[in-house]
């Protein structure tokens, strides 16, 4: 039985890309290399919707989230940080970390952020806003591209973290005025785990410049520098194989069309919470900031419809986590996901709840 995950990350991964990592060995100091990383370059221009570079680092998003912190601080900076689920809360685990002063915004679990919450948060003591966009803890969004226009204008720099939005949700870099978006290579962008891809604006340049915090495998100004030799190279060793994985399922995204991925996705999520809803499942999310990419549905006999879906039908899902654990179910529908997918996953959660109710 071929499983099929639809899980809120790692993704399925197309077969054009698994050919490609198969077949990307070549030694990262050659043109050859150079050749396939100049052009997943300018692919995450693409997809990020920014005219800056895009570096990338052998990690999972974690390590991106880390990369951001110790680029753009030093030490007792103060920030404001959002959290609405799991990933929030790591995300200022880490920045607390580092030795940063966070402030936190906490919003109940199921919503997101409000312009009129951070408006109300913000102060000008704060260095930076920081955020998660797609919260896969509770399948809530926050309301990036609002807080972009009321941070446009504001000295602190906007950091977000879309490693499971960006390439399933829109998200438009420059126009919505993120200063740093961070992204991971298994979710959305429909390839292995193992790359994290971080998004600067120049405005972030110049506090890259300022900050303090110690960084050696992380550092931005090393990554840039050798990204724009005449050979795009990486200052270390690179994941090979992963980079030419990577740069191939960006170009199918390519060749589907940005708007065109956006638009699958979403109208995917619509039809299954539709079909969802009609199985008198209830969804955990407030409807006002519903995911693109991921669903979490409310139930406390989520572990024993995992299994079943997973033993019996070959659909792989996730359940709650830490204190969300045993309070709700968690189906991704991002990246290289079609109807017929969604299709067996309903049909896998029909049979499983009708052997648990």
């Amino acid at each position: 039985m071929q499983m099929i995950l639809m899980t809120p990350g790692p993704t399925n991964v197309p077969e054009r890309v698994l050919e490609k990592m198969k077949n990307t060995q070549c030694h990262h100091r050659t043109k050859e290399f150079g050749k396939i990383f100049g052009e997943l370059n300018e692919g995450l221009k693409y997809v990020f919707q920014t005219k800056n570079p895009v570096l990338t680092f052998p990690a999972a998003g974690t390590g991106g989230l880390e990369a951001a912190i110790v680029n753009l601080f030093s030490p007792g900076d103060r920030v404001l940080a959002v959290s609405i689920g799991v990933f929030g809360d790591r995300f200022i685990e880490i920045g607390r970390t580092f030795g940063l002063q966070i402030d936190v915004l906490e919003v109940p679990r199921g919503r997101g952020v409000t312009v009129e919450e951070i408006q109300g948060a913000l102060r000008d003591e704060h260095i930076a806003l920081i955020l998660t966009h797609n919260e896969t803890s509770t399948g809530a969004v926050n309301p990036i591209k609002e807080i972009g226009e009321f941070m446009k204008d504001k000295s602190q720099i906007y950091i977000v973290d879309a490693v499971s939005s960006l390439g399933g949700s829109e998200i438009r870099m420059d126009n919505w005025h993120i200063d740093v978006l961070i992204t991971a290579s298994q979710k959305a962008l429909m390839s292995p785990p193992g790359l994290t891809f971080i998004g600067v604006s120049d405005k972030a340049w110049e506090q890259v410049e300022k900050a303090k915090l110690p960084r050696f495998y992380w550092d931005f100004k090393k990554a840039r520098r050798d990204m724009e030799k005449a050979t795009p190279q990486n200052p270390y060793t690179p994941a090979v194989a992963l980079i030419g994985a990577a740069n191939e399922a960006i170009k199918m995204m390519q060749e589907e069309g940005l708007e065109a991925v956006f638009e699958r996705h979403k109208k995917l999520a619509a039809y299954f919470r539709k079909e969802v809803e009609k199985l008198g499942l209830p969804l955990y999310t407030d409807e006002n900031y519903l995911s693109d990419t991921i669903t979490a549905i409310a139930t406390v006999k989520g572990e024993e419809i995992k299994k079943i879906m997973e033993t019996q039908y070959g659909i792989v899902i996730a359940g709650g986590q830490d204190q969300l654990k045993g309070t709700m179910i968690r189906v991704g529908h991002m990246g290289y996901v079609d109807q017929d997918m969604i299709d067996r996953t309903l049909t896998a959660l029909k049979g499983a709840i009708e052997e648990v109710c």
